[in-house]
């Protein structure tokens, strides 16, 4: 976080304001139980704590502050800004008082600068922050120092913190600055005054309610009456007996029990392997998106840190290996890519695609008429069964969605495609009436599925027209230790012998066992699944290849490996994109090691070994 350009901030909620801060005699302010406590702690860790090497810097930022001067509160203000404090007037304040209010809730800019001698200011003690509305991007962790029976819901509480942080320039650290690595860095902790198991029930609780009006269950009842499409962009409208016969086939495939998606089927979904029945094979993917649209609460599963949770550690002994060293100076080079290639072709094919292929839902709305004539008895009321529906029915929107709402359709599909302004004009106005007219009926949709048309031309083309340059400059073997790579034992983290790292995170069930067979391999050297912060640029966006590894010298043909791992093999289930991206790599490292590194796409470890043995 540091190295980022990252401050982050903690936040205590209190019972009392005596607690943090007494008055004494003569109305003069002076530190309570939890400040003297704060400081002692925290000079304390200060001193004692051991950091990895490179991390020089952090520790004199912290040296150069103050404990004293690191910690603030904030209570309750009137309405002229002024703190009040039971044992202090309205009309009194102090001059610490007031400047701990200007800056946590007036300068969050100054409050993000990591210059001590600015604002030394990290940890915030309250009692009312949430009452007041006080809000800062880089607040990972809200600690509860109290046992209360406040009404301020668990969603609220949480939510506070759950936002994208920002660095000390203002930059907001989102995937497209920190790629899949953005999940790791912005963490919040939370300190609860009660058990993980009832905080975590609680939060979900909470989730559900916010989500009511999404389906529970998967049934046949979740099909029946839904529109879904094929690839041609034909649709269909399921009726009741392909409802039956979709759901009928989950429950074969071990999908769903008792209404409830099983593991089998989000380790399909993350392997790409997800079968569906043979009615609808040609409308999978919208098949899948109905039943994605389902409350999944293991979604909303906050991590316990007190369970199996590890972090990963680099193994310096085998990164200053002679087998690591040989591998990472064969892969380390960046390079620039050229691509050249006839953009009128790309718009003539883009305006094809978007005619052939662009199809955009419209709005429809249900409307459902009931009536409770009589109450039979309280059962009735409490089941709900006092009302009867009369009838149901679905319409189509006859108004233009867009009526009173304006978008900038040219500047969205601009930002989305990374083609000139001049080019998405040429492609708009070369489609037929009857396709932009879609526009009308759902512009969010028409400018998503749009881009997505686009750029699977645009990929097309990079395919037959790119070129990698060889640049000086090489990563460095930071981008293993920089980043923060945490995972759960047993869930998505093994423990491994001859990875760079102690433990390997895996993202499916396809990766482990990928692992597993490296890490049992006594051909293997080393191996590494390598960090997002390790990518190669291509004109569809970062690419960040799965592995690199290293196999004994006499073993095999090909010592060097990088290798991207993919449940299935077929091209029809790669898109445009993702083939585009592979081959990019290709030409990536063709020409920074020419033929001292392999590169290839490989559905299981036997596949690899075919291709290192040739």
């Amino acid at each position: 976080m540091f190295a980022k350009g990252i401050k982050v901030l903690s936040l205590f909620f209190i019972d009392e304001v005596a607690n943090y801060r007494e008055y004494d005699a003569a109305g003069q302010p002076c530190k309570g139980k939890f400040a003297r406590m704060f400081e002692e702690e925290y000079a304390d860790v200060v001193n004692t704590m051991q950091l990895a090497i490179g991390e020089d810097d952090y520790i004199d930022y912290l040296n150069c502050i103050d404990p004293e001067k690191t910690h603030a509160g904030y209570f309750s203000v009137d309405k002229k800004g002024k703190l009040v404090n039971s044992k202090v007037g309205r009309k009194e304040t102090t001059s610490d008082d007031v400047s701990a209010y200007e800056l946590i809730m007036k300068n969050k800019e100054l409050l993000l600068d990591r210059d001590p001698k600015r604002s030394p200011v990290r940890f915030i003690f309250s009692h009312s922050a949430l009452r007041e509305g006080w809000d800062n991007p880089n607040v990972f962790q809200i600690c509860t120092l109290k046992q209360s029976s406040s009404d301020v819901r668990k969603r609220q509480e949480v939510g506070r913190g759950l936002r994208l942080c920002v660095n000390q320039d203002g930059e907001r650290m989102d995937a497209n600055v920190l790629g899949k690595d953005v999940q790791n860095i912005n963490v919040l902790t939370v300190i609860a005054s009660e058990s993980y198991d009832s905080f975590a029930k609680g939060l979900q609780t909470e989730m559900a309610e916010a989500v009511a009006d999404r389906p529970r269950a998967v049934t046949a009842d979740l099909f029946e009456g839904k529109v879904i499409r094929d690839t041609q962009g034909n649709e269909m409208v399921i009726d009741r007996d392909t409802a039956e016969t979709i759901y009928e086939d989950l429950i074969v495939n071990r999908y769903v029990r008792k209404g409830v998606l099983t593991d089998n089927y989000y380790e399909d979904k993350s392997n790409g392997k997800l079968k569906v029945a043979e009615e609808v094979a040609d409308f999978a993917d919208s098949v899948f998106e109905i039943i994605d649209s389902v409350y999944d609460p293991r979604s909303m599963t906050p991590g316990n840190a007190r369970s199996n949770n590890v972090e990963l550690t680099v193994d310096q002994e085998k990164m200053n290996s002679k087998a690591f060293k040989e591998l990472w100076s064969r892969i380390n080079a960046k390079s620039v890519y050229v691509v050249d290639f006839d953009s009128n072709e790309l718009i003539r094919k883009a305006i094809a695609a978007l005619d052939s292929h662009l199809f955009v839902s419209k709005v429809f709305f249900r409307v459902e008429t009931g009536s409770m004539d009589a109450i039979g008895s309280k059962e009735e009321l409490a089941s709900g069964s006092a009302f009867t529906k009369k009838s149901s029915a679905r319409y189509a929107a006859t108004e233009s969605v867009s009526s009173n709402v304006k978008y900038d359709l040219i500047g969205k599909l601009v930002e989305e495609t990374d083609l000139t302004r001049k080019a998405v004009i040429a492609i708009l106005q070369g489609i037929r009436p009857d396709t932009f007219r879609q526009f009308r009926d759902n512009p969010e949709e028409f400018m998503i599925k749009a881009a997505a048309l686009i750029n699977d031309e645009k990929a097309t083309a990079i395919i037959e027209h790119i070129t990698y340059d060889v640049l000086e400059e090489r990563y460095d073997t930071d981008v293993f230790t920089d980043p923060t790579i945490r995972g759960t034992l047993n869930v998505n983290a093994i423990k491994v012998q001859r990875h760079l790292y102690d433990y390997l995170i895996y993202d499916s069930t396809g990766e482990r066992d990928f692992a597993t067979a490296l890490d049992t391999d006594v051909n293997v050297a080393v191996y590494v699944k390598l960090p997002d912060g390790f990518f190669i640029s291509t004109p569809v966006g970062r690419y960040n290849p799965d592995w690199a590894i290293a196999f004994y010298e006499g073993t095999v043909k090909h010592i060097y490996f990088v290798a991207e791992t993919k449940g299935s093999l077929r091209s029809m289930q790669l898109r445009e994109i993702e083939k585009s991206k592979i081959h990019c790599a290709r030409e990536h490292f063709k020409a920074i090691s020419g033929e001292n590194v392999i590169y290839d796409v490989v559905d299981g470890y036997d596949r690899l070994l075919d291709l290192v043995s040739r």
